[in-house]
């Protein structure tokens, strides 16, 4: 948990953050926003649509 926790470090801080992040986000899963691929896939893609310009 991220709301109201108070850390030691800086350090601490970011571990939370990214497990929060990579837990939550979840690049495997699909999105209809994306047009049911994954966050991962379609970044992906845009990266090659990108290098053929």
């Amino acid at each position: 948990m991220i709301y109201q926790t108070v850390y030691l470090s800086r350090e601490e801080a970011m571990t939370d953050i990214f497990f929060y992040i990579e837990g939550f986000y979840n690049r495997q899963r699909r999105h209809p926003a994306l047009g049911y691929v994954s966050p991962q896939a379609y970044e992906a893609s845009y990266q090659q649509q990108v290098l053929a310009v």
